[in-house]
């Protein structure tokens, strides 16, 4: 029996600090809900979640992105949907004034109405959205990936048919202006259903971008999060530990004291 060295209290002692240690990386967890808050918890997870989440926000970005794109093809296709229903008008009109019944006055009336459609349609043609007009020349250009490796151009559409206003004096006149109603008709039809192949598209891309995005998110999850059932089952072990521990460094403290006995 010796007193200098205590080696009880200093096994006690080593134990009850592994024990607080884990106690406190326990209680750190479940606090922040992360199993890894410290780099040397996880430095390889540490590193692939940081990874991930970079991707995540790439991969929020382009989803915003492509929202954008499919506003703009809606709004193209609502600007023409309602040329497509001045034209038809118009051709209504043209038709209207080919009615050998139809006095010169009546012929003026359709001519008024057909050249303020002509003028909406002129007047479409200059809308912008957010700065960019709609009716570019050239197409756009969008990615449909975080990487930005997968491009895809839309359509490209010009609106600026060739019509002329109309100055009919006899219903014979209005036949020439059919023709160029019939042609700009054809047109915007052709690219309102080229429009619905871009939306399919982008749409489809938004779609297959929300489902990566919820992939990835999961495997962020099961690298960081801290699973709580487990972990509480932890911080009541190590609790219970480091209460023992204490109880235990306390015994080996008054172990040396039964030495006075010896000398009483």
């Amino acid at each position: 029996m010796v007193i200098n060295t205590n080696l009880g209290a200093l096994v006690s002692q080593r134990n009850l600090a592994d024990s607080t240690n884990s106690l406190q990386r326990s209680l750190s967890r479940l606090a922040t809900g992360s199993k890894i808050v410290q780099p040397q918890d996880d430095a390889a997870g540490l590193a692939m979640a940081a990874r991930l989440d970079a991707r995540l926000k790439r991969l929020g970005a382009t989803q915003n992105g492509i929202a954008n794109v499919i506003s703009f093809t809606q709004t193209r296709d609502g600007y023409l949907s309602k040329v497509q229903q001045a034209l038809e008008r118009m051709s209504e009109l043209t038709t209207l004034a080919s009615d050998t019944t139809k006095s010169a006055s009546d012929i003026g009336l359709y001519v008024t109405e057909y050249n303020n459609l002509k003028d909406t349609i002129t007047a479409i043609a200059g809308k912008k959205f957010n700065g960019v007009n709609l009716f570019a020349a050239a197409g756009n250009d969008v990615y449909l990936d975080e990487d930005q490796t997968e491009k895809f151009t839309l359509t490209a559409y010009e609106l600026k048919e060739t019509l002329t206003k109309a100055t009919w004096k006899t219903s014979a006149d209005a036949a020439t202006s059919a023709t160029e109603v019939n042609t700009a008709l054809t047109n915007v039809t052709s690219n309102r259903a080229a429009l619905g192949g871009d939306l399919s598209r982008l749409n489809i891309s938004a779609d297959t971008l929300s489902v990566l995005k919820e992939n990835v998110s999961a495997a962020t999850s099961r690298i960081r999060d801290v699973d709580v059932a487990e972990e509480s089952a932890s911080y009541a072990r190590y609790s219970i530990l480091v209460q023992a521990g204490t109880a235990m460094l306390a015994q080996a403290n008054v172990i040396p004291q039964t030495a006075l006995r010896l000398l009483s």
